[in-house]
């Protein structure tokens, strides 16, 4: 008997330097302000996350945990435009990012708009009741993170799982290394991972699967040709292409 061969797919793999060279580039060599990226890539993450309430439901409660770093502020600008299309939005923060940078600026528009902001260490009560919420956001950790996850950090994506809610992760689930796939202590377990400019390189790893759950990639507006230049084209079995 013959067996056909199994169908597969061309995708655009990129490691954690090559994503870092990519947003390098499109701030210095074409002008594209870190804070117009991030806007695009909440852009993105908003349409994602209505697309997961229960019916379309936007008046639904979403619970957004962010961490200090560019991961963070992508939560808190996906916080802004929830609300503005009606879904009723809680912040629960994991430290505070730099003033200045492109988070802590996302961070003080949110306080400006008054959105719901708890520190998550200290917010048992807001999260008591996790049924409440018909979706949590993961935006801890990004593709930086290269060391094993501890203190409260460790203990957010443990809740997270424990939560048994659905799990939109931004770009990796947080607790994962995005070169390997593999988890750095505690990892999120994602009903949908939105990755930004294209799959990491972990994400092809078995490993990872159970982790990522789906995945969507997400255009932030940096020009495609540095996606030409600093990924790199894998074939990969279709059904391991889950990336739409």
């Amino acid at each position: 008997m013959t067996v056909g061969r199994q169908p597969e797919r061309e995708l655009i793999v990129f490691d954690r330097d090559a994503v870092r060279a990519v947003d390098r580039a499109a701030i210095e060599k074409y002008g594209i302000p870190g804070i117009v990226l991030m806007e695009n890539a909440a852009l993105g993450l908003c349409d994602h996350a209505l697309r997961m309430l229960p019916g379309s439901d936007a008046s639904s409660r979403v619970l957004i945990i962010c961490g200090s770093g560019n991961n963070g502020g992508d939560g808190y600008a996906l916080a802004r435009h929830l609300h503005n299309r009606g879904v009723n939005v809680t912040i629960a923060a994991l430290g505070r990012p730099k003033p200045e940078s492109d988070a802590g600026i996302n961070r003080r528009i949110c306080e400006h708009m008054r959105l719901h902001l708890i520190d998550f260490e200290r917010g048992s009560t807001d999260l008591a009741a996790t049924h409440d919420f018909a979706l949590i956001v993961d935006a801890i950790f990004g593709t930086g993170l290269d060391r094993a996850v501890s203190g409260p950090a460790a203990a957010a994506i443990e809740w997270i799982n424990a939560a048994r809610r659905p799990v939109l992760a931004v770009d990796v689930p947080s607790g994962m290394d995005c070169d390997t796939g593999k988890p750095l202590g505690a990892c999120v377990r994602a009903t949908l991972t939105v990755t930004f400019v294209g799959v990491k390189s972990g994400f092809l790893a078995p490993e990872a699967q159970e982790l990522l759950g789906e995945v969507a990639i997400v255009d932030i507006g940096a020009p495609r040709e540095l996606s030409e230049r600093f990924g790199r084209s894998v074939r990969v079995p279709e059904r391991n292409a889950q990336a739409r």
